[in-house]
């Protein structure tokens, strides 16, 4: 048996000798320790031994198991090591190079003309509310003094889902909604995307608009103008000057169109301001008693004043763009302009 045994260990052995990598030391490991390898049958065939003969041959085995499951894992030791110094040649890293540039993204102009707005109105005492893009025709125009089948609704080419919900076509919903669950004073932006059937180089068929309302006792015009005039002066620049110039809106009595003078021309006339010196850029106006009293507000003891404006409108006269679709075209050479 000592001989068997030491054939065995020699010749596991000089098998490892040759072996080059774990694959072959795991096929190794199978022939002699594995469940049916030559050790694992020589302890198997104890039992067919002469009962004194049994222990010194079980000590013999084990000893062998044990010397050859010792080579093993210096083998593997070995291989394992040899193998990470290959990988380590081949995937090594120079960390002193400098590291790859990476592209960072930044806010689209649209988000930042509402972030700056937002700023704006809320040193004024604004807060900022949001409501939904899906409407009832209700909210979108009933509650704003805009009944079904009235003509102004004409002048928002509307999508409708069906004959009560809308995609709503103002932000206007979201100052109704407020006006029913908050009592005055009442001060609220609300910048949001609107939806109105229209597309050329001016219009798109979805884009953001912000609205303001303000509602207390004995609000006038002047504190609309106060208002618009801080906000113009915030966003474009310092000596930008404000005009009203009379207009009409269902929701508003009275109402005005509200244009700045010219940041181009300061005022002298250019291509940009078609030669007038000034830019409109949104409605306004004494909210409608009618609007008030369909929200339960006391027109008798309050009044307010609302506004409107296009965000994209904001923004083309800000940075100069002449074609408002190019906010929507995600032509990374016009976005990285305003990093």
């Amino acid at each position: 048996m000592k001989e068997k045994t030491e054939m065995l260990v020699k010749e596991c052995s000089d098998y490892l000798n040759q072996c080059n990598d774990l694959n072959d030391l795991n096929r190794i490991k199978i022939k002699y320790l594995g469940k049916n390898g030559l050790i694992t049958a020589l302890l198997k065939n104890l039992r067919d031994l002469p009962s004194e003969q049994r222990p010194f041959a079980g000590k013999t085995v084990n000893d062998a198991r044990e010397k050859i499951q010792t080579l093993l894992d210096e083998k593997e030791g070995e291989l394992k090591k040899s193998e990470s110094g290959i990988l380590l040649e081949k995937e090594w890293i120079d960390v002193t190079l400098p590291g790859k540039n990476t592209t960072r993204g930044s806010l689209h102009p649209i988000t930042k003309i509402i972030d700056e707005i937002i700023s704006v109105f809320s040193g004024l005492g604004f807060e900022y509310k949001e409501g939904p893009e899906i409407e009832t025709d209700y909210y979108c125009f009933q509650a704003l003094n805009i009944p079904k089948d009235h003509p102004a609704r004409d002048m928002q080419d509307t999508f409708y889902i069906n004959e009560n919900i809308v995609l709503r076509s103002h932000t206007s919903p979201v100052q109704v909604r407020n006006m029913e669950i908050s009592k005055p004073p009442i001060r609220i932006v609300n910048p949001g995307r609107v939806y109105r059937a229209d597309d050329d180089a001016t219009h798109s068929p979805m884009f953001h608009q912000i609205e303001g309302l303000c509602i207390d006792e004995h609000i006038s015009l002047g504190d609309l103008k106060g208002v618009l005039e801080e906000f113009a002066k915030n966003i474009f620049s310092k000596d930008t000057k404000i005009r009203f110039r009379p207009s009409y809106f269902p929701f508003t009595e009275p109402s005005v169109e509200v244009d700045v003078s010219c940041s181009i021309c300061k005022g002298k006339g250019c291509k940009i301001c078609k030669g007038t010196g000034w830019i409109e850029i949104l409605g306004a106006g004494i909210v409608n008693p009618a609007v008030l009293e369909q929200s339960n507000i006391d027109s008798k003891k309050y009044s307010g004043f609302a506004f409107g404006c296009g965000i994209e409108r904001i923004a083309m006269i800000k940075y100069g763009i002449d074609d408002m679709r190019i906010l929507f075209d995600n032509d990374l050479r016009f976005l990285r302009q305003y990093k």
